[in-house]
């Protein structure tokens, strides 16, 4: 006998469309650090050990602006929710904030290009003792940065006034990432140390640890877009998903190689469910999130693809090379 309504049926997963290399440019003239798309999807930044960040079209990933006033490589950058700021976090140990709404109001059709070399700074955050190498707007608000540096502390900064509200002793060892939740309430760290940890943001209190191992590092770590999993990196190529709330890891995606690098990797949620990173054999690699098979490894960069970041809205990705490569790649999906 039927016991009232029926069982809802999962749609099954779409099914996978191939990646392509769309176009490649050299926007600086040292490794490429970081990439990362604007949430509004209109432009394209990139880090680099120049010194420099570059705001690209995500499109024909022509440079828009350059952005200047790091004196020492830049590792990280974070984009506010709404896309008008961004934070650099750089090895001269200062994180900066950048106005980027003259940029965006000025991409809008017949309007005059804004000048690509003017003084978008509006804070410089100093504090941290060494580099700083990671960095993440509260996707919440604008005014509330995180940052992590190689002086072992996660730093919690008010944009408004540029001061350091809560200083974090978090790890022994170089913190390699900080991410908020969705809801900004709290913070996951790894570092070299071999431990990753979630933070309460308010209090700085130490609410779990993910990761307690020595060896082998914690090289990345970021919650997943609903906030239930955190996707963690280490250094014995290995990318991992555990489950926030249990603690306990459900899946495990290899095949890359990472050994030596801080590789940023992310999650694909547009068009199927995906994970995707760089690794040091200069490949990108996608991985099916639920299956943990490699769906696909994109050829084309000439050093170790640092970083990668999925386009908000199309099926498109960006990825970035160290110094023998130096170039940011475009990939869509065929159509």
């Amino acid at each position: 006998m039927s016991s009232g309504a029926p069982q809802q049926q999962q749609a099954p997963p779409p099914p996978y469309r191939q990646y392509r290399q769309m176009r490649a440019a050299t926007p600086h003239s040292r490794a490429v650090s970081c990439v990362r798309f604007s949430p509004c999807g209109r432009l394209l930044a990139t880090a680099s050990l120049d010194s420099t960040v570059a705001l690209l079209s995500p499109s024909s990933l022509a440079v828009i602006a350059t952005l200047r006033g790091h004196t020492d490589g830049v590792s990280d950058l974070s984009w506010s929710t709404d896309s008008l700021y961004l934070c650099t976090a750089s090895d001269d140990r200062t994180l900066r904030i950048w106005d980027v709404r003259p940029i965006l109001s000025r991409l809008n059709p017949g309007a005059q290009p804004a000048d690509p070399n003017a003084d978008r700074c509006i804070r410089v955050l100093k504090g941290h003792t060494n580099f700083v190498f990671s960095a993440n707007f509260n996707p919440q608000t604008n005014t509330t940065v995180a940052s992590g540096g190689f002086d072992g502390t996660v730093r919690i900064w008010d944009v408004n006034s540029g001061r350091c509200v809560r200083t974090i002793d978090a790890h022994s060892e170089p913190v390699t990432s900080v991410h908020f939740i969705r809801d900004g309430s709290i913070i996951v760290s790894g570092s070299h140390d071999g431990t990753c940890k979630i933070w309460d943001a308010m209090t700085g209190s130490c609410l779990k640890t993910v990761i307690d191992e020595k060896k082998p590092a914690v090289s990345f770590s970021m919650f997943s877009p609903n906030g239930k999993f955190i996707l963690v990196a280490t250094l014995d190529d290995s990318l991992k998903l555990c489950n926030f709330a249990t603690g306990k890891f459900l899946k495990v995606y290899s095949g890359h190689v990472n050994r030596t690098y801080c590789i940023q990797s992310t999650f694909s949620v547009m068009n199927g469910k995906y994970i995707v990173s760089g690794s040091e054999d200069n490949c990108v690699y996608i991985w099916d999130l639920q299956g943990r098979n490699i769906l696909q490894k994109l050829e084309g960069h000439s050093d170790t693809v640092i970083s990668v970041s999925c386009h908000p809205t199309e099926n498109k990705i960006a990825s970035g090379g160290l110094d023998n490569d130096r170039t940011v790649r475009l990939w869509v999906q065929e159509s």
